[in-house]
């Protein structure tokens, strides 16, 4: 089938293209053309071809057995399809391997047909849920605070005006520090309740939603997890530097640390054969407009390294345009689903490669090393140690220190290191005391009823400290 149309956009001004897997937003890398676009007569021959992921440049290293029959009993058990993980300690890489499936056989392909089971590789690109609060949201305004554009503890409402439009005095005494550390009061998410960013995405519904959000009698000032919170972080970070979230999170946090698989992926900025269902995303075999890959979109094809995450049941099916579709490349949290994206509590996408970069960086910086981390060491040293005004429950700012999220520490790290965990089935935990991270990739939602992830991760982490015979094990 052939379609001709003047108005088609083109990803290049060659005579054919078919975007590569190189990058997140690149043109560059074109491969076999079995639909084309041309330059002289806009002419696309259908269907554009599935995309496939290249083969992985990633190295494995190291062979720790305990480990690796830990994460293949689970995956046997079935407790998920599959996973990555990574270690480092003393400055280097010292385990990474991939294990399982990335997508379950039988399962939709990129086409929307049943394919064939997709292998876990290490550079599988992965949905970082809530990871995103740190390795950007609460990075990026540690960073406001060096610039000294923001303090840690101003009222929210001196940046969000609209947080506390009738003045009332238990709205103005939340300040940041309590975003940061979870201890606002506020509740752990939005409502879900009605059509609002089902039919389409609506980032601005949903922040009014977030800037009304009631408080919680008797919760301001102890510890209760919230993504609202940062998501109003996120809207900070935009008002601020003047900047959307996810180009400033590109440019000052992942680019110097050379992160080049990690960032937000709005459906709105996908570019190549796409179509857009609702609030999601997915490859157009039969796309007939074409938007160009240029600025900071990114490339649909990129979307045969990410592991997907679980059906679409948002909503009725009659409110969701997507309902029952495979998600694969939108973010799977709700809240940012509905938001467009790209929002302060969840949205980044990223490999094990990637995330090792940002924790040596960090521990580097931590240990007065030569490092790129985006931060000054002493911001750094207030992020990684308790800021919380709750003694019970210890939190830096972003980071979790001692909380009944704390599992993937696992038994011997000890309290004082920090980390965090996603929802879709990721951790990560660092310990500057040894000089180690520990970073498990999987994606547990991928089918129905696997637990979270938190009991694995906290095995792997002890298992990875008596594997290097940390604190005398």
């Amino acid at each position: 089938m052939t379609v001709s149309s003047p108005a088609l956009k083109r990803c290049a001004t060659a005579a054919a293209v078919v975007l590569g897997l190189a990058g997140l937003s690149s043109c560059a890398t074109p491969a076999p053309p079995t639909a084309t676009i041309t330059s002289t007569t806009t002419t696309v021959s259908l269907p554009h071809p599935v995309p496939t992921a290249p083969p992985s440049t990633t190295p494995p290293v190291g062979d720790m057995p305990a480990i690796a029959e830990a994460v293949n009993n689970a995956i046997a058990a079935p407790r998920l399809p599959g996973a990555v993980v990574q270690i480092g300690h003393g400055g280097e890489v010292v385990y990474r391997q991939a294990f399982g499936v990335r997508k379950l056989a039988g399962e939709p392909g990129l086409d929307g047909k049943p394919s064939a089971a997709e292998p876990m590789t290490l550079d599988t690109i992965f949905d970082i849920a809530s990871l995103t609060k740190i390795f950007a949201t609460a990075t990026a305004v540690m960073q406001l605070q060096e610039r000294g554009l923001v303090q840690v503890d101003d009222p929210v409402q001196t940046y969000l005006p609209e947080f506390n439009p009738d003045d009332d005095p238990e709205r103005s005494a939340v300040t940041l520090r309590m975003l940061l550390t979870h201890t606002s009061g506020l509740g752990g998410d939005l409502s879900h309740q009605g059509p609002w960013g089902l039919t389409a995405a609506d980032r601005a519904d949903g922040l009014a939603r977030a800037l009304a959000t009631p408080l919680e009698p008797g919760r301001a000032g102890t510890f209760h997890y919230s993504d609202t919170g940062f998501i109003l972080l996120g809207e900070l970070v935009e008002r601020v530097s003047g900047e959307p979230l996810d180009e400033y999170a590109r440019t000052h946090v992942f680019e110097p640390l050379r992160m080049t698989d990690t960032r937000f992926l709005p459906p709105a900025k996908a570019c190549g054969p796409r179509r857009i269902l609702g609030n999601a995303v997915s490859f157009d075999p039969d796309a007939t407009e074409v938007p160009e890959c240029a600025g900071d979109s990114w490339d649909i094809n990129l979307l045969a390294r990410i592991a997907p995450t679980s059906l679409d049941e948002e909503g009725p099916p009659e409110l969701n345009p997507d309902y029952g579709h495979l998600i694969r490349g939108t973010v799977h949290d709700p809240t940012a689903r509905r938001m467009g994206g790209a929002v302060g509590s969840a949205g980044v996408f990223s490999t094990v490669t990637d995330l090792g970069r940002y924790a040596q960086a960090l521990l580097d910086r931590l240990a007065g090393r030569p490092s790129a981390f985006p931060l000054r060491r002493d911001t750094l040293e207030s992020m990684t140690t308790p800021q919380q005004p709750d003694p019970d429950n210890l939190r830096g700012f972003g980071w979790d220190i001692d909380t009944p999220h704390s599992g993937p520490r696992g038994r011997i790290f000890p309290v004082g290191s920090f980390g965090h965990t996603g929802f879709t089935g990721v951790t990560v935990w660092i310990d500057p005391g040894s000089d180690s991270y520990v970073i498990v990739l999987g994606n547990v939602i991928h089918q129905r009823g696997g637990p979270p992830i938190v009991r694995l991760s906290g095995e792997i982490a002890t298992l990875a400290g008596q594997a290097l015979h940390l604190y005398g094990n």
